[in-house]
């Protein structure tokens, strides 16, 4: 019986997806819990999988092409199984015309809904066609357990006999790459985390103990060495040249959620500049006594952002239609700048974990983030966000609010200045930040109050345990 793969919504906000690897062809024979295919989302690149065995029998959306949420990419089924019924379905899908359903003794199949003035009625026909074979649900899910709408939102369900996004092996996205390139099946692998969830330390213990390879990994083409360029050739500026470029799904998805924001809310903007000396003193004489990780300044503004919000409830909330909220955990996105855009994994709680947990948190989030590894529940959901663009030699710059969030810090790099100190000019590390607010939430004096907080804590690094 053929079985539909489609275009999985992967993300709440996800309206489209990039296939970017087939990790399968034409003609595999696969089983359940094997990795279909790679999909660039809206915020991150997630590995689908089938539910089902089968043979593959059609691919229909090429590696590079995007589709629609929904959308056929391919066909499961059994070795010569007719599927010429799916394959013109898929056909009038993206041709825009409909299917017209002609009438059946035993079942009448309905015909995809359109436009009241496109439908045309079928004439009868003179014998009637034998009913079509059911189609069972699509082998599909994404690697990521699926995530929870927020309340009095409801996602867009798959059509019938497309696939639901509940996986039938427990496994964690890293696990089942790792399990992936080492070609291991997780189904063999015994999971050790919670509910059996196979984790990634189950299978390194799994190579480890030589279990046995369902399929060989192929080997990596070595790819060819760039020519050497030509010596007497001359050096300069390349030639700039007209390009039309097609948008990442990322940059897609900044560009319809940035004009939420900077249009409907309400910025205004407050800056301050602290002395950093004592913050980079601690620093040092803590990372003098680690063996192994390096605490980053980020780390440090990390954690005393954190603890000024726990000080200031009112500055870590959210406009909510015509209530505001103010939330129970600080939870603060951390801006990263990637290839194709920006994304801010959350950190949370972060008011309450000392800064080695906050840095080795963040390192492991900031180098899945670079990589697009990220899982939805990791960049949903920040309280309030931290944009960093210091090590760029930026002065000061203002930041975008990205909402629900009431705020975003933007903070600058730390250089010497000339600075009066008791009456007489001398040399201090200073850095200013700038804090965007929205005004629903935000006056100006509970701003200022929380900015005196964050400047209090880094110029007396004691205030963080007060």
């Amino acid at each position: 019986m053929a079985t539909k793969i489609v275009m999985a919504q992967l993300s709440p906000t996800m309206e489209e997806g990039k296939l970017l690897e087939w990790k399968v062809a034409e003609g595999d024979t696969i089983e359940a819990s094997d990795l279909l295919a790679e999909i660039e989302t809206d915020k991150a690149n997630m590995d689908i999988e089938a539910l089902g065995g089968g043979v593959v029998l059609k691919i229909l959306v090429q590696e590079g092409e995007t589709v629609p949420v929904g959308a056929l990419i391919g066909i499961i089924g059994e070795e010569g199984e007719d599927i010429s019924s799916l394959l013109a379905e898929a056909e009038a899908a993206a041709s825009g015309t409909p299917v017209e359903a002609e009438p059946v003794e035993s079942a009448p199949v309905e015909s995809p809904p359109v436009a009241e003035e496109s439908v045309v009625p079928p004439a009868p026909p003179a014998t009637p066609p034998a009913a079509p074979e059911p189609v069972a649900p699509a082998p599909l899910a994404p690697v990521s357990p699926p995530v929870e709408p927020p309340p009095g939102v409801e996602l867009p369900h798959s059509h019938a006999g497309e696939s639901s996004v509940t996986g039938t092996v427990k496994a964690s996205p890293v696990a089942r790459r790792m399990a992936h390139e080492a070609g291991l099946r997780v189904s063999d692998i015994p999971g050790s985390g919670p509910g059996g969830r196979v984790v990634k330390r189950d299978v390194e213990a799994a190579i480890s103990a030589g279990v046995q390879a369902s399929a060989p990994t192929p080997p990596t083409a070595a790819v060819p060495a760039p020519a050497q360029a030509d010596a007497a050739l001359p050096v300069g500026p390349p030639r700039l040249v007209d390009e039309t470029l097609e948008p990442s799904q990322m940059r897609k998805a900044i560009a319809r959620r940035l004009v939420t924001s900077i249009g409907p809310v309400p910025h205004f903007f407050l800056t301050i500049e602290v002395d950093m000396g004592r913050i980079l003193e601690l620093r040092k004489a803590m990372n003098g006594r680690l063996e192994s990780g390096k605490i980053g300044v980020n780390d440090i503004l990390v954690k005393v952002t954190a603890e000024a919000l726990a000080r200031h409830p009112e500055i870590n909330a959210s406009w909510q239609g015509d209530t505001i909220r103010r939330h129970g955990s600080v939870d603060i996105g951390i801006a990263v700048a990637i290839e194709d855009g920006l994304i801010t994994p959350v950190l949370r709680d972060a008011d309450r974990k000392g800064l080695l947990q906050i840095t080795t948190e963040a390192s492991e989030l900031v180098g899945r983030a670079r990589e697009k590894r990220l899982l939805p529940e990791e960049y949903q959901g920040a309280t309030f966000s931290v944009s960093n663009l210091g090590m760029f030699d930026i002065d000061q710059f203002t930041a975008i609010i990205n909402p629900p969030e009431a705020a975003i810090l933007a903070v600058g790099s730390t250089s010497e200045k000339a600075v009066v100190v008791d009456g007489e000019i001398t040399v201090r590390q200073r850095m200013r930040v700038t804090m965007s607010c929205d005004h629903r939430v935000i006056d100006g004096a509970s701003g200022a109050r929380f900015l005196q907080t964050f400047k209090a804590m880094i110029e007396n690094p004691l205030e963080l345990v007060l």
